[in-house]
């Protein structure tokens, strides 16, 4: 979907329709090939995700309205607390529900934040 050459490297969907509920993966900072990018800059990184998870709500009708969960996974909680006010800008009728964890390392060593959704279209 939006990436499907990776997707297929990695073996894994980036989302999946089930009903009205849509399960997204992790998205993370990476270019089309799947290159990490904004290296070291994880506010960036986290723009640059929500980026890639606002393509694939669209692409099923949905905006950030829709987000029901949202599971952050960073290897710097710290820094992510002091750059996560940006999600103000992406959820300005209120956060869903979630779980923030701070985790040892994620796919590549590069990444420093990784954000899953799952959100619930009502039709």
């Amino acid at each position: 979907m939006l990436r499907p050459e990776v997707e297929k490297a990695y073996g894994y969907s980036h989302a999946v329709k089930i009903g009205n509920s849509i399960k997204i993966s992790g998205a993370v900072s990476m270019d089309d090939k799947g290159n990490p990018t904004a290296i070291g800059d994880i506010e960036q990184q986290i723009k640059n995700c929500y980026d890639d998870l606002e393509k694939i709500l669209n692409h099923y009708g949905c905006t950030f309205d829709d987000v029901i969960k949202e599971d952050i996974f960073t290897t710097d909680m710290a820094q992510m607390l002091e750059k996560s006010a940006y999600r103000a800008e992406i959820y300005k009728n209120g956060f869903p529900t979630g779980s923030w964890l701070e985790v040892k390392r994620l796919a590549l060593p590069e990444f420093l934040v990784e954000i899953e959704l799952e959100a619930h279209k009502v039709e």
